[in-house]
């Protein structure tokens, strides 16, 4: 299963901003008045979104004035057991062709069940014909968009008995078979460590490398439970300390990476949002700075 060719169109991050964020209508004014071009590279939107027109459409248009799109769709289920939806397709492609975006993604789950549709990105099993129809469904989408798209690693409260390979496993055969890349999420890695009691730093080493295209930061909440906390993917707190350690052995890992600060509840001031980046752009600085021949 070959990618389609990429669209010479891209605009990229340019290589000394690899850090983003994402652009949430409460901060669109910061973000395309911002005279912090010099902090953040990008920007990354959910395209469902950006459907229809409207002053949306307006902040997205104004925004990519200034910055590299990244779209990041959520409601495509690519792990549905049928196609995925055509319209919601033909719609995303219609955003790929004016906004140029230089990265598409969305999540290794599913969320619709014939014509029900589902407000959450639910879990799968890690089977051979769960893979396969995963396969199917990247297939699809990537022949609509004639180009590759990124899956990202999800968040889980529960697992399935009958695993026929690790999450890292069946993302590798995924990008393997599909041509597709992969969107390391890091705070998912860590919430999924705690909760599913597997070693992070041995999840980033199983991963192949050079299918890595992106990385995304995030926050979480923790709740108690009788047997150990459970950690719960929210995208509202800032990033804590352990997953910046675990950034920070991605990048060794992985080599600097398009890297995404999300923040989707309880919206913060701007301000600490460009704080999240500035930590983010100092390890990455650190591990350039180590890496540099004596």
């Amino acid at each position: 299963m070959r990618s389609p060719t990429r669209n010479a169109k891209e605009h990229h991050p340019p290589a000394h901003l690899p850090v983003g964020i994402g652009m949430r209508a409460a901060h669109y004014d910061d973000i395309i008045n911002a005279e912090t071009s010099n902090l953040f590279g990008w920007i990354e939107v959910h395209p469902e979104n950006y459907f229809g027109g409207g002053l949306h459409k307006d902040a997205l248009k104004r925004a990519c004035e200034k910055y590299p799109l990244s779209l990041h769709a959520t409601g495509l289920s690519l792990g549905s057991d049928q196609p995925v939806s055509q319209n919601h397709l033909d719609q995303i492609k219609a955003l790929i062709d004016a906004f140029h975006p230089f990265h598409i993604s969305d999540h290794v789950s599913w969320s619709a069940s014939g014509n029900a549709h589902l407000n959450d990105l639910l879990p799968l099993p890690y089977t051979h014909e769960t893979l396969d129809r995963l396969c199917r469904n990247i297939d699809q989408t990537q022949s609509t968009f004639q180009r590759p798209i990124l899956v990202e690693n999800p968040s889980s409260y529960l697992s399935f008995k009958g695993n026929d390979m690790s999450e890292p496993e069946f993302l590798n055969a995924l990008a393997a078979k599909t041509g597709c890349g992969l969107l390391l999420d890091i705070n998912n890695i860590y919430v999924q460590a705690n909760n599913h009691n597997f070693d992070a730093r041995q999840y980033l080493d199983t991963i192949t490398a050079h299918h890595v295209k992106e990385m995304h930061l995030a926050g979480h909440i923790e709740r108690e439970t009788q047997s150990r906390p459970l950690l719960i993917d929210t995208h509202s707190r800032p990033v804590c300390d352990p997953v910046w350690e675990l950034y920070r052995a991605a990048l060794k890992r992985f080599g600097v990476t398009p890297t995404l600060i999300e923040w989707d509840q309880d919206l913060p001031p701007f301000t600490t949002l460009l704080n999240e980046v500035a930590r983010a752009n100092a390890i990455i600085q650190d591990i350039e700075a180590q890496n540099v021949p004596a």
